[in-house]
């Protein structure tokens, strides 16, 4: 059995946001050619996408090659739109909501969802964080490493933290809006460089900032491994130590502390690095994630664990979908 908990869709055809709204900056698509479609953004190429991206059945196929039993589907981090006015952004997250519960209705013996939020407004994300659990049955959200100007740890997404333990909803954090991305043009740096970098900063935010002790139940899972966060935790934790004048501002625990206490994803392309997080934060926080259907992505989902001869077959199965099954909650699963 294999759950992947990082996987990406999106609807084949939504209305022209632009004349909806008002403004621009959102995304449009570009049906130019069969099973192909350009992400335009203001007239400009934002990435071009085929149709696994929203064709449940070619999706189901892929799963059945590759041995996946379950997908948990979010949208893809360029419609979160945490930019666009608040109400905006929750028609436009309601939409994308609708769209992932149709297709687990649709399936589902073979997918789960994350639901989408306006973060920006927290009143609005809270409201639908609801809806998307008491009513639509999905299995958590999806977020933002970072909120606009608000990092990770900003009081004014408490209310959602709050929500989020409450309801039992497992929280997938992935980057987005890379830091310094306007410094990076070329050789696509954005996403091999600024990403990793997004994902330590929305992990360190959440530390520094008390989170985890704030919302001790929080349930969070960072993608593509944590990001550069597991591979300088040294550096971290040196920095926390030595000048806890500027880092121990508003926790005073040791950064080291809390690994184990949330979930990363296997999405890091080499066995040596695998390994390391398994010793890191051990074999119980790390779940499956593949990024599919996208480039970066394991191709093969889960066959750098089933690779590794280091793991045994309980630490395996560990990995490919019971810690999944933990994070999204039991309920979901007749296990």
């Amino acid at each position: 059995m294999k759950i992947d908990i990082h996987t990406h869709i999106l609807p084949e055809n939504w209305p022209d946001l632009k004349e909806k709204y008002g403004y621009g900056g959102f995304v449009r698509l570009d049906h130019y050619k069969p099973c192909c479609a350009k992400m335009m953004i203001d007239g400009k190429l934002f990435r071009e996408i085929q149709s696994n991206c929203w064709d449940s059945a070619v999706r189901i196929n892929n799963c059945n090659h590759s041995g996946v039993s379950i997908q948990v589907l979010s949208t893809v981090p360029v419609m979160f739109s945490y930019w666009a006015k608040p109400d905006d952004t929750y028609d436009l997250s309601q939409f994308l909501n609708d769209h992932i519960t149709s297709v687990v209705k649709e399936y589902p013996d073979r997918f789960l969802g994350f639901g989408t939020l306006p973060m920006q407004s927290p009143d609005l994300a809270v409201k639908e964080m609801v809806r998307c659990i008491t009513d639509l049955g999905l299995s958590g959200i999806e977020i933002g490493s970072h909120v606009n100007d608000w990092n990770l740890d900003n009081e004014n997404l408490f209310p959602v933290y709050e929500a989020a333990e409450d309801l039992g909803a497992a929280i997938f954090v992935h980057p987005w809006d890379m830091m310094g991305k306007e410094k990076m043009p070329k050789y696509w740096l954005p996403w091999l460089v600024g990403m990793p970098a997004e994902t330590s900063l929305a992990i360190c935010s959440m530390i520094f900032g008390g989170v985890f002790e704030r919302f001790k139940k929080l349930k969070v899972c960072f993608s593509h491994g944590g990001g550069s966060f597991p591979f300088t935790i040294g550096r971290i934790e040196h920095g926390f130590n030595v000048r806890p004048d500027l880092v121990a501002v508003d926790n005073k625990i040791n950064p080291r502390e809390y690994l184990g206490k949330f979930y990363l994803d296997s999405l890091v392309h080499d066995e040596t690095a695998l390994k390391y997080l398994v010793d890191l934060v051990g074999d119980e926080k790390i779940v499956l994630g593949s990024d599919y259907p996208f480039p970066l992505g394991e191709h093969e989902p889960g066959i750098l664990i089933e690779s590794m001869s280091s793991l045994s077959q309980e630490s395996r199965e560990k990995l490919l979908w019971k810690n999944a099954a933990e994070f999204l909650g039991k309920r979901n699963f007749k296990l």
